[in-house]
């Protein structure tokens, strides 16, 4: 176990160190700095513009290699992923933002899975009855909902029911309210602002867990070790849930493993449109923003969590699985 993850994160340190520092360099081709200072009035000279991008490692003056070279000693002795454009941290926007963005984003993934999950096992029991067939059409529906289409309409009936109860159940935007004091408020005041982004990710989501789960159960449903299972006095259900079932859940293990960058980078449309400072509103304005270390460190850090992604799959696959071993 242990000669398999050093060998897989080995693999993925190397990967990502190599994606990383392309990334790099096509920043530095397609971003330009000295373009956030032009076109002001008055016009800020070349002069002052090179005063204060030189100092961040920025100035297009200085040589890309000598440029390269700075950033990424930079990195491997001191952890600093450099500053951007306005002289701000990236190590304190993605500590900050990161964590935005898992607090938005985990609560409905987990909901999603759950509901998709659920949802899929009771429509592949009851293949092609009236339940399977409203889910489908529901499913299908909400999977081609835009994320824009499911926030306004979620948006509208909350101020509906913020009108209709005279005081501010739900929050639109932003992520917590200001000068709120103590544990409870606090808590109340959080799942407030969370609510709403909350659903907004489930309806466009969980449909992809139903039809995964759904497809994958009926593959299994009529093996002929269900069969066996049945035919030893087991219910249909009692066969589905302590065998078909943690077969067919393997896929979804795997998806749900690979889940986790958007965990954490952030659902980006979401963010815009309810206020939150998250990574994916983050990734919008570094790009806007010709924050050549910001869109890197952004890279970076996405590229890290795919590689948990894949390992925690890996092994997921291996406790689900008994005829996968790892050694």
């Amino acid at each position: 176990m242990l000669k398999f993850l050093a060998r897989k994160i080995l693999s993925w340190v190397a990967m990502i160190f190599v994606a990383v520092n392309l990334t790099y360099f096509l920043s530095n081709f397609f971003l330009d700095p000295r373009s956030n200072y032009q076109g002001r009035r008055p016009p800020v000279p070349e002069e002052q513009i090179d005063a204060m991008l030189t100092p961040l490692n920025l100035s297009d003056t200085t040589p890309l290699m000598e440029r390269w070279w700075t950033w990424l000693t930079g990195i491997l002795l001191h952890w600093d992923w450099g500053k951007s454009p306005l002289g701000v941290s990236v190590n304190e926007e993605i500590a900050y933002r990161m964590w935005v963005s898992a607090q938005l984003v985990l609560l409905a993934t987990i909901l999603s899975i759950i509901i998709g999950v659920a949802i899929g096992v009771m429509t592949a029991s009851r293949q092609y009855k009236r339940t399977d067939r409203i889910w489908q059409f529901i499913s299908i529906f909400t999977m081609n909902t835009h994320v824009v289409v499911a926030s306004l309409v979620v948006v509208w009936c909350a101020i509906k029911i913020n009108n209709a109860a005279g005081t501010t159940v739900f929050y639109v935007t932003g992520a917590s309210t200001t000068g709120v004091e103590g544990f409870l408020p606090k808590l109340i005041d959080s799942a407030q602002h969370l609510v709403l982004p909350t659903i907004s990710l489930i309806i466009i989501s969980y449909a992809g867990y139903h039809f995964l789960q759904r497809s994958m159960l009926l593959d299994n449903i009529n093996a002929d070790y269900v069969r066996t299972a049945r035919a030893k006095g087991l219910t249909k259900a009692q066969a589905i849930r302590r065998h078909a079932l943690r077969t067919s859940i393997i896929p979804v293990a795997t998806s749900v493993a690979f889940s986790i960058p958007g965990i954490f980078t952030g659902a980006i449309v979401t963010e815009q449109i309810f206020g939150w400072n998250g990574m994916g509103r983050y990734f919008i304005e570094t790009i806007a923003r010709n924050d050549i270390h910001g869109t890197v460190g952004f890279a970076a850090f996405s590229a890290v969590t795919v590689a948990v992604g894949a390992i925690l799959s890996d092994l997921l696959i291996a406790f689900l699985d008994p005829r996968v071993k790892i050694s």
